[in-house]
């Protein structure tokens, strides 16, 4: 997922941000362990029955802000939907001002997402719009609108149908369940390579653990995050000699901290960060709230 409403291959990350904007992002269900020691949190993740996520980032680059979003996710047993709004702010404002938004939905298959929907719009100043739709079964597209399409150049690897299965959306990319029963803030949840189609670009995203910091938002979720190395590998979809595709397959001090939605065994982005040529850019969370509803109405809700 991404707050940042521009293309861009990590978007992710945001997320998506989803993210990153994200996204990236990048793109949602299980953290209960994690939870239980949190203060003000109690209950197991089998007496969960409903979780909700809204989360607040602000983008940064060389510490300057230049952009916000809001990130809100739903998780119900197996199934999870999630949407991202952004915009520009402060100096990039003046020289691209633009908002986006997107969503995703789908359910999990073991520790896998299986997205079902994905849309995803940027408006531009000046009318300017892009705007991807899919549809997804199975982790194949099935249907798809991208507007404007990709325009044509002698170099593009195209983008097969072989590269159209067995993928998620970027949104999708950054809601990461954590398989077993223990501890899911671990090096467990960075040992993942997802393979991610935007509706133009086929890419893989492949992360390695890096270490466990703590995090404090500004209201809601302070506790342990694990801190995952994120490494980017174009599939289909790019011109190999574009400078962006080159820095990024090289670049090999991207990071994302990992945070827990309480009451499942899902970690999503808290912070994303990426050296750029213009300095360091971060995409942070000041709000990261959960709040869990119960299976049954006399079971009152549950607030991270």
């Amino acid at each position: 997922m991404s707050v940042l409403p521009q293309r861009f291959p990590f978007a992710a990350a945001p997320a998506t941000f989803a993210a990153v904007v994200c996204v990236m992002a990048a793109l949602a269900a299980d953290a209960g362990h994690v939870a239980a020691a949190q203060a003000g949190q109690v209950g197991q993740v089998g007496q969960v029955g409903q979780v909700h996520l809204e989360a607040e980032y602000t983008a940064t680059l060389a510490g300057l802000p230049i952009g916000h979003g809001a990130w809100t996710i739903e998780i119900a047993e197996d199934q999870y939907t999630a949407a991202a709004s952004g915009a520009t702010s402060g100096l990039l404002r003046i020289f691209t001002g633009a908002r986006g938004s997107g969503a995703s939905r789908g359910s999990f298959n073991g520790d896998q997402t299986m997205p079902t929907s994905y849309v995803a719009t940027i408006d531009y100043e000046h009318g300017k719009i892009d705007d991807v739709r899919m549809a997804l079964a199975g982790g194949t597209v099935k249907d798809l609108f991208a507007d404007p399409p990709l325009y044509p150049h002698p170099d593009r690897i195209p983008v097969s149908d072989a590269d159209r299965r067995g993928v998620v959306d970027p949104m999708s990319s950054t809601i990461n369940r954590v398989g077993g029963n223990g501890d899911p803030v671990s090096p467990l949840a960075c040992a993942r390579k997802v393979a991610v189609f935007d509706g133009r670009v086929r890419y893989d995203l492949r992360s390695e653990f890096k270490r466990i910091e703590r995090v404090k938002a500004e209201r809601g979720y302070q506790g342990p995050a694990v801190v995952c190395a994120v490494y980017f590998e174009p599939i289909s979809g790019y011109v190999p000699d574009r400078a962006v595709i080159k820095y990024l397959v090289a670049l090999r001090d991207a990071e994302v901290w990992l945070a827990p939605i309480a009451g499942t065994r899902v970690l999503v982005p808290f912070r994303f960060s990426m050296p750029t040529p213009l300095g360091l850019g971060v995409l942070q969370a000041t709000q990261f709230v959960a709040a869990a509803q119960a299976p049954h109405p006399s079971v009152s809700a549950k607030t991270q």
